[in-house]
This record gives structure tokens, sequence and C-alpha cells, in this order.
């Protein structure tokens, strides 16, 4: 699917990140979410490579990346410790100064890259997600019906992982299907390999653990930025779905332009996977975006 790409495979103190890289042009990094791995932007990349050098990689704990061994505060699945490998991929691939998009956890983990590297991330854009804290600081019944697994996926292991382990890829397609809300989005390789990659038990355990640290540690770092008095200053893309929960929940502008100062964005068609169910606009977006 990234035929173009060369691969790479990163030692970044302890794991590796492994990833493809190809094109032309300033460098985007482009990171993922749940449960998925970096073939999700198998669609966009193509229409995205004339113009950028794209990095896309699998998060730490994700696909074919390495998955350290975590502590009582989930350490290595903040998005700060997930964020910091991904600078070192960029800075060990010669990227200096990159653009960054993230979709759903690979937002979270762009969001924190931008802000802990803000002298080398020049722009960010996330889709369809709005801050961690925020969303959990603004609940409602149909926010936690819907996103149920943030709060599943944080209960002590291993009970979630154990649960999942029973049929893997029923759950997988069971996410995916809720979120998409028509599985014909997902190519079949596309969907073959995100199947294998989440059958891997380190795998699930390590993308509990992400959860974990999103109610936990991951919050902690947001109150401190807090504290210091510490923003999102890059200019910042948000876009998400018109049929998706961010859409029917929260304000996403709003609560962005509380952790960040240049903030721009709007609904675009779809759900939550819109780099797979609308990747021309996604792409579209992003090259006027980044351009």
């Amino acid at each position: 699917m990234f035929e173009q790409c060369s691969s790479f495979e990163l030692d970044v103190g302890g794991h590796t990140i492994v990833g493809v890289t190809g094109g032309t042009g300033p460098a985007l990094l482009l990171l993922h979410g749940y449960p998925q791995t970096h073939v999700m932007w198998h669609k966009v990349a193509p229409l995205l490579m004339p113009h950028f050098t794209l990095v896309a990689a699998d998060l730490t704990g994700y696909g074919a990346s390495g998955k350290p061994i975590t502590d009582a505060s989930h350490t290595p699945y903040s998005k700060r410790a997930m964020a910091a490998d991904m600078h070192s991929v960029m800075q060990q691939l010669g990227h200096s100064h990159y653009f960054v998009a993230g979709h759903d956890r690979g937002g979270r983990v762009a969001h924190r890259l931008a802000v802990d590297h803000a002298s080398s991330v020049s722009k960010l854009a996330v889709l369809d997600i709005a801050p961690t804290r925020e969303m959990y600081a603004n609940v409602t019944d149909q926010f936690a019906r819907a996103y149920w697994h943030w709060y599943f996926l944080i209960q002590p292991a291993p009970f979630p992982e154990n649960l999942i382990q029973s049929d893997t890829d029923a759950y997988l397609e069971f996410k995916c299907g809720l979120w998409s809300g028509d599985m014909s989005i997902f190519t079949p390789s596309a969907l073959a390999a995100y199947k294998e990659a989440f059958n891997n038990p380190d795998t699930v355990h390590a993308s509990c653990e992400d959860y974990r640290a999103a109610a936990t540690i991951d919050i902690a770092h947001d109150n401190e930025d807090d504290a210091s008095g510490r923003e999102l200053v890059c200019p910042l893309l948000v876009l998400w779905g018109k049929d998706g929960v961010i859409e029917r929940c929260f304000e996403p502008l709003e609560l962005w332009r509380q952790r960040a100062t240049q903030v721009h964005g709007h609904a675009i068609p779809g759900g939550h996977f819109l780099a797979e169910q609308y990747p021309d606009l996604v792409a579209e977006e992003f090259i006027r975006f980044f351009a």
C-alpha cells in the first residue's frame, strides 16, 4: 500500500519505532489512531507525496513498533513519552523542523509533541478529537455511551486485556464498525493489517496502557502546562466528522482554544475515520493548511 515509500525501523532508546517515508517537499509526520497502524494513511499518502516528504509511523506500542515495559504510572505510554519517540524518529530521519497530523490517539500524541517540541513543530492538524482533559471534563450520557472504551480500557490490567483477547478480531470489527457505521470504508488489506497487529497480546496491553495514561499522567502533564502558562503556539487545524461523536457532543474549536493560541477548523463530511472515508477531502485540507 506504500509502494513508493521506503520502510524504516529506528531505535528511540530501548525500543524501536517502525514506519514508512517517501515523497518530496517539507516533512509531514502522520500519526494513526486506535486500534489501527500507520496503514490508515494509505489512501491519503499518494495524494500528499507530491507536496510533502511523508513519515507515517506506528505509535509506541502499536503495530510493529516496540512495546516498552510499563510502570505503575504508565509512563512509557504517556503522550509525552510517545511524542518524544516520534520526535526522535524525525530527528534521526534528518527533519529538524516538520509538520504533524494525527488522527484519534495519534492526534493526542501530536498535540503533546507540538507543545513539548515547539521549536521543531511548525504546524499541527488533528482529526476528530477535542483535547483529552477537556473531553473527560465535559462528559455527557451520549458521550459515555459512544466512548465507553475510554472507561473500559483504563480498568486495571489484565481485565480489559483478557476480555479483548477472547476474540480480538470481533472486538476490532465492532469498534471500527461502531465508529464508522460502514465497514466498507476499510479496504480489505488495511483491515487485515489492523487485525494482524492487534492479534498480538502485547499490542492489546500497550493500547490499554495508552488509555490508562490518558486518564492519569497525561492530565497531570496538561495541568502542569496550565500552571506554567505553557500553551500550544503553532497554528492548529481541527477537522472533525459531521456525522461523528465530536460534532454531537462537543464544541471542538472552543475547547481547543482553551489550550492553543491559533486555532482554525471545521466539520467535514464523514464519521470518525475521515482519512479512509474521505481521503480526498482530508488531503485537500492538509495541502491547503500546511502549504
